[in-house]
């Protein structure tokens, strides 16, 4: 919506506590990354299965020209991380240039 003054970007990252979560930017990209380790065991009289599936992932936003990182917001609630930041930041935005 051209109204709004924030941009939002979600994420989901069902059964990930925020410390298992790595959030930087670098060259004006915001990536979020991180790492999932599953396991399952079933143990029966004659056997046991115990599985293991580790998994990393990694995903990036491009963030708007003059974004300070310093504004951009993070919170994760209920597996769902949510990054907000200025649709622009103040004193920059387009620029007209003079015809000589």
């Amino acid at each position: 919506n051209p109204e709004e003054v924030f941009v939002m970007a979600t994420f989901e990252l069902p059964d990930l506590s925020k410390d298992k979560v790595n959030i930087g930017v670098h060259n004006g990209n915001l990536t979020v990354s991180g790492g999932v380790s599953e396991s399952s065991k079933k143990e029966e009289p004659l056997y046991v299965i115990q599985e293991r599936r580790p998994g990393r992932f990694s995903r990036s936003i491009k963030l708007l020209d003059g974004t300070d990182p310093k504004e951009v917001n993070l919170s994760i609630e209920d597996g769902v991380l949510a990054v907000t930041f200025p649709r622009s930041s103040p004193g920059i935005g387009p620029q007209g240039i003079a015809i000589n």
